[in-house]
């Protein structure tokens, strides 16, 4: 099932590889660049999605496990070409960014850091933080159009920010809020929504092709090889992470580290920063982890491949899974005022989500050292003095490069990217 409207029926299958292939290229910066990559190419640029049907494809995405941005692109590419088109969409997302931190965790499992690499991420770091925050300023103006639309955002960023509840908490209350909101006839029968025949059918044939490879692992080489630990593991995992990688980390950190025994503490940290600088979802530090599984439980570089692939496939089958078995009710959903209400309050939450990830983002981007306060009042507070004067600059520069200049995202990033390397081999 799929669905098009007048301004993407006579898009090809081919042009809508090219503008996947170049979103997977230049998707900076974690899920807040990657939402503002997207919304400007398929919304602003090429008016493949309105306004309104990518935030509630947003909202959408937000309520599933998996990361988000990966569900969004999939989504798109759903929209225009139906399964195949989702399929290309979500494959070229995370396929170079994957290809990147596969050939850095070889060379980092051989050589440690490479500084050269570091100083290049350092500048486009700051020029995908200007990214960010026009994004921000844009889905902040079209999404908040009531008082009760900026109260929701507001509240959402304090209980994330300030407060450090969980996020699918905050998108429970939003939505419950917004369901009792929420008021009217619906605008369509039941029969709007696919069968459940149809739905049944969705889930068991991706379900398969997620889950009988990893069972095919455990058959062949047994239960306790390590790529069937690792297999499932990630597929676990696949299932919890609500709220996208930021949620899971300390999680996936600590029973990959003490419990597993794949990797060292130091290389996780290194492997997260490694993921933070790359192109594609931040959840692509699983690859790390999965590689550093397979080089040591199988003592090899290609045992680290296989490990890698296995934790590739864990992680992202299961977003296909959630896209194509429950996309077709996104539009049902918005023609039912209750359900529509609750989805509409939603958006307005995502905003204060948004926001949330961009300054968390800005921090860490612009400062040395950044960290929670304790207690039940626990905003992140920077190390004032560790300013990064030189990054902010940059951010600046970036800013009015894209904004004033109009050099565009691909050359915004080139240029950062080259001044800051200069700078952090200089210095």
């Amino acid at each position: 099932m799929t669905s098009q409207n007048a301004s993407t029926a006579g898009v090809t299958f081919g042009e809508a590889l090219k503008v996947w292939g170049r979103i997977g290229l230049l998707s900076f910066g974690g899920p807040a660049g990657q939402i503002a990559l997207m919304h400007r190419v398929v919304v602003e640029e090429r008016g493949w999605l309105s306004e309104k049907e990518y935030l509630s494809a947003l909202n959408f995405c937000m309520l599933l496990p998996g990361p988000e941005a990966t569900q969004l692109a999939t989504y798109a590419g759903w929209r225009l070409h139906g399964t195949k088109g989702g399929l290309a969409a979500g494959l070229l997302f995370v396929a170079p960014g994957a290809l990147v931190v596969l050939a850095l965790s070889m060379l980092y499992a051989a050589y440690g850091k490479i500084p050269v690499i570091e100083a290049v991420f350092y500048g486009i770091k700051a020029a995908v933080l200007a990214i960010v925050i026009e994004a921000l300023l844009r889905v902040a103006r079209r999404a908040l159009r009531t008082r009760g639309d900026w109260v929701i955002a507001g509240l959402a960023f304090l209980a994330l920010f300030c407060f450090g509840l969980p996020f699918p908490l905050v998108i429970l209350v939003a939505a419950l809020f917004g369901f009792w909101r929420g008021s009217g006839e619906a605008e369509v029968h039941e029969g709007a929504f696919p069968s459940w025949r149809a739905l049944a059918g969705t889930v068991a044939l991706w379900a398969a092709v997620w889950l009988v490879p990893i069972a095919l692992l455990a058959l062949l080489l047994g239960p306790d090889h390590v790529l069937t630990q690792v297999g499932v593991f990630f597929s676990k995992l696949a299932v919890v992470t609500f709220g996208g990688a930021y949620a899971v980390l300390a999680y996936m950190a600590q029973a990959a580290v003490e419990t597993k025994g794949w990797l060292s503490a130091k290389e996780m940290i290194d492997g997260l920063a490694l993921a933070e600088t790359t192109p594609g979802p931040l959840i692509l530090v699983t690859e790390f982890v999965g590689y550093f599984a397979g080089l040591r439980g199988m003592g090899s570089v290609w045992g680290g491949v296989a490990g890698a692939m296995v934790t590739l496939w864990a992680t992202f089958a299961p977003c296909f899974l959630w896209i194509f078995a429950f996309a077709p009710y996104i539009e049902a959903i918005g023609k039912r005022p209750k359900l529509s209400g609750a989805l509409a309050a939603i958006t307005a939450a995502v905003v204060g989500v948004i926001l949330n990830l961009s300054l968390w983002f800005g921090l860490h981007v612009l400062f040395g050292h950044v960290e929670r306060m304790p207690g039940w009042f626990r905003p992140w507070l920077p190390a004032w003095a560790q300013l990064d004067w030189f990054a902010l600059a940059l951010s600046i520069l970036a800013a009015i490069a894209l904004l004033r200049l109009k050099l565009g995202i691909p050359g915004t990033l080139a240029l950062c990217g080259v001044i800051g390397a200069v700078w952090k081999l200089a210095i």
